[in-house]
């Protein structure tokens, strides 16, 4: 009874933390339609564009909040994915002297996988060494006990001196003062395609310009963010080409967002992108993309696309190809790239490949 009574509270407390996501992570996109009457609230979010990053940073609490929370839109520049270095400085604060933090449990299960693997070096050089010297001998090697991964367990370090219990520290008014004090020096970062969606699909978000701090027209936008590729003081190596990075990127990202899809950076695991069903709070990532195009396929070797391939099946995860066709330059004239308009021109074809296993495939 008592397992059951476990497994039920355990189930309870996992539906209670899933039905509270589902409240926070209602929307899909800033942008909320209300139901009773037509109409839609508009966010109108606020971000400035750095040209040294070739991102938008976020730096209004409230707008971090509604963009994060409302379609997954950027990340943390202090945090993995969702800003939360405010939040886990005043949780370090709090737990000095109390408990473990995250960031110390995580360190302390690297030391321990750290020195399990040097235990277990030491103890199979034990054993080879006395195999070595019984077969000199001629007698029959003792046995000796490799640790395993079940069967290890760390060497906790006691003291001489018996130690006394710890009064619990008590809280005063200078730790509470501390934690009034902590200034959130985080931001959201948006990438340029990221902003770019909000800027002009949504109309969701006001880009300012970072030297003179006034609002970006579209058309300036749109300009800024071809010329961000560009080398400065250098060749206008993407200057009026159609096979700008930034034109390429978006015109895979717009391809995918407009099927419903959740996209993240996906350096993480050598690709471009991850698409999640509804984002990273609920699920782990469906699939992995890698963006191609014409000049870029003959960099790319069959042991880059085995590599790649072999480490997103390890984590579950399908590996798309994503072929981004680019208009020629001598059909379509460059006077289409001041515009968003040139986008029609590009074509987007995916392709799913997938790691044949000779042992789980026969049948």
């Amino acid at each position: 009874m008592a397992s059951s009574s476990n497994k039920r509270k355990g189930g309870q407390k996992g539906g209670a933390r899933k039905a509270e996501n589902n409240r926070i992570y209602a929307h899909p996109l800033p942008l909320v339609l209300s139901p009773p009457q037509p109409r839609t609230f508009n966010p109108h979010c606020e971000g400035v564009f750095d040209p040294a990053t070739r991102s938008v940073w976020i730096t209004n609490e409230k707008d971090s909040t509604i963009l994060w929370r409302r379609g997954f839109f950027g990340k943390g520049d202090l945090s993995r994915s969702e800003p939360s270095w405010l939040a886990r400085q005043v949780n370090a604060r709090k737990a000095a002297g109390k408990y473990m933090t995250s960031e110390e449990v995580r360190e302390k299960r690297r030391q321990e996988r750290k020195q399990f693997k040097l235990d277990r070096a030491a103890a199979l050089a034990r054993a080879a060494a006395e195999a070595e010297a019984a077969f000199a001998e001629g007698r029959e090697a003792a046995p000796t006990f490799i640790p395993s991964g079940a069967t290890w367990k760390p060497q906790q370090q006691v003291s001489a001196e018996p130690s006394l219990p710890e009064e619990p520290p008590e809280e005063d008014d200078e730790t509470e003062q501390g934690l009034e004090l902590l200034e959130d020096r985080e931001h959201l970062q948006l990438t340029l395609q990221e902003a770019f969606f909000l800027a002009w699909n949504l109309d969701c978000l006001t880009i300012l310009n970072s030297h003179t701090w006034e609002p970006m027209s579209l058309k300036h936008i749109w300009a800024t963010f071809q010329d961000a590729h560009c080398v400065p003081h250098g060749p206008p190596t993407y200057d009026n080409r159609f096979d700008n990075p930034f034109l390429v990127n978006y015109a895979a990202y717009h391809y995918y967002r407009s099927l419903g899809w959740v996209i993240k950076g996906g350096i993480k695991f050598c690709v471009d992108l991850l698409l999640y069903k509804r984002g990273p709070v609920f699920h782990h990532a469906e699939s992995s993309v890698q963006s191609l195009h014409p000049p870029e396929l003959h960099t790319f070797s069959w042991s880059w696309l085995s590599t790649v391939n072999r480490v997103n099946s390890q984590v579950m995860k399908t590996l798309i190809l994503t072929y981004v066709t680019i208009p020629a330059q001598s059909r379509i004239s460059t006077e289409l790239l001041s515009s968003p308009a040139c986008l029609a021109h590009y074509s987007v074809r995916d392709v799913v490949l997938r790691r044949f296993i000779p042992a789980r495939m026969r049948d």
